[in-house]
């Protein structure tokens, strides 16, 4: 039996822990925490489950949430440019429904099941000394975290598509929000603000149960980089409706009588999105394979983050699988995230298309693609059905005349319903 390390219990390790563990692998999970101190720590950056994600969860029996977390069958995107008091509005649905569920509940659960189902958790800090032991036990190893000593392991990689830009963030999971009038409670909202950043706003399932997330997501030192003090719980939602107030009212009118959840549900940070080479030296010669985060830092403008976690997790799995009894070798590592990244680079190419939107100069289809999306139904359905597989926006709005083709057949469908 193949013996396999993960190091960090997120959700792209344990994803990969329990498929390879439901195949027969003997897999250890080696986290700093228990699942206790997860439950009760901070919070991470809230991601949504689409779609196609959840399935795949669903297929590793790891969907434990679905019943009693908000179903997001909906979103809205709203497009402020500079100077308009009013957006651009794109509303559209899912193929299917998407989900949130706090980290802090998600990891504790899967990491407290995984020992149930006969895995091994060693609750343990890891340095690379400890790295080196653990290369002569294993037949590999698999690391799930992208900071620190661990993190410095593996190299900035020029070669990628890479979007590299310093974002800072403010979140809070907040209760009390007023409704979107004539929609649904789980409707979710997404801000694009020319002179100030992104905003996530959506249901997420806690252990207190149902609330929001409220995430933004500014530029360093741009207009939503006000956190530098660190200030506690209550200036820091302060600010944070300062913004809203400031650069989105209508986003600010939802959430003027809303609370905080408790002072631990908000968090701030900063990161740099970057691509990573896969594989990691140790100072023994010893090889380690980067996954998810460790590899690609998507820029949160894209929320992108569980998706691409999730699927570089299934990805290995499949590789794993098929490797056999073989060695896994640098060379057999390299082309595990090869394969990954034949979906990553698109993921990546609209993490980069959204993160640059007001940077550089958009090319006429795109915002003949926005303006369209506000009015044909369908078009807003496949914008927003197009952030669970990112790939699918290569043969329209990608390409120019993929998506004038694409206008002109909807178009023409209405005429004909119209006339």
């Amino acid at each position: 039996m193949r013996k396999i390390l993960i190091v960090g219990a997120g959700q792209s390790g344990l994803h990969l822990a329990h498929g390879l563990l439901g195949h027969g692998y003997d897999v250890t999970v080696i986290t700093g925490q228990t699942s206790t101190e997860i439950r009760t720590g901070r919070p991470s950056i809230t991601q949504l489950t689409y779609p196609t994600v959840l399935e795949y969860e669903r297929e590793l029996h790891l969907d434990f949430w679905s019943a009693q977390a908000p179903q997001i069958e909906k979103c809205k995107l709203h497009v402020y440019p500079s100077g308009m008091p009013d957006p651009v509005e794109v509303g559209g649905r899912f193929d299917g429904y998407a989900v949130s569920v706090d980290r802090r509940v998600k990891m504790a659960d899967w990491l407290e099941y995984f020992e149930d189902c006969g895995g091994k958790v060693v609750i343990h800090g890891v340095t690379l000394s400890d790295l080196d032991y653990f290369s002569r036990m294993f037949d590999l190893i698999v690391v799930a975290v992208g900071h620190g000593e661990l993190g410095a392991l593996f190299d900035t990689d020029q070669s990628r598509f890479s979007s590299a830009r310093h974002r800072v963030l403010a979140q809070a999971h907040i209760y009390d929000v007023e409704p979107d009038p004539g929609e649904a409670e789980s409707v979710g909202w997404v801000g694009a603000v020319e002179d100030a950043g992104m905003i996530w706003f959506f249901p997420i399932l806690t252990a207190e149960g149902p609330c929001h997330s409220l995430f933004l997501v500014g530029k360093h030192d741009g207009p939503m980089d006000s956190w530098r003090d660190r200030p506690g719980p209550a200036e820091q939602w302060r600010r944070m409706q300062d913004l809203l107030r400031k650069h989105v009212p209508h986003y600010y009118e939802r959430v003027h009588k809303a609370e905080l959840v408790d002072g631990n549900s908000r968090l701030i940070e900063s990161l740099n999105p970057q691509v990573r080479k896969p594989v990691g030296v140790l100072p023994s010669g010893g090889r380690v394979l980067g996954i998810a985060d460790v590899v690609i830092t998507s820029d949160p403008f894209a929320g992108q983050g569980w998706n691409n976690s999730t699927r570089c997790a299934k990805s290995y799995l499949e590789s794993i699988l098929q490797r056999g009894d073989r060695p896994f070798d640098e060379e057999f590592m390299t082309s595990m995230f090869d394969r990954f990244w034949s979906y990553g680079q698109v993921a990546e190419q609209w993490a980069e298309a959204i993160s640059s939107y007001w940077e550089i100069e958009q090319p006429p289809h795109m915002n003949e693609i926005l303006g369209a999306a506000g009015t044909y139904p369908e078009i807003g359905d496949r914008w927003i059905q197009g952030w669970n597989n990112p790939p699918a926006y290569a043969d329209w709005l990608f390409d120019p005349e993929g998506a004038r083709a694409y206008l002109a057949e909807v178009t023409a469908a209405h005429n004909r319903r119209s006339g």
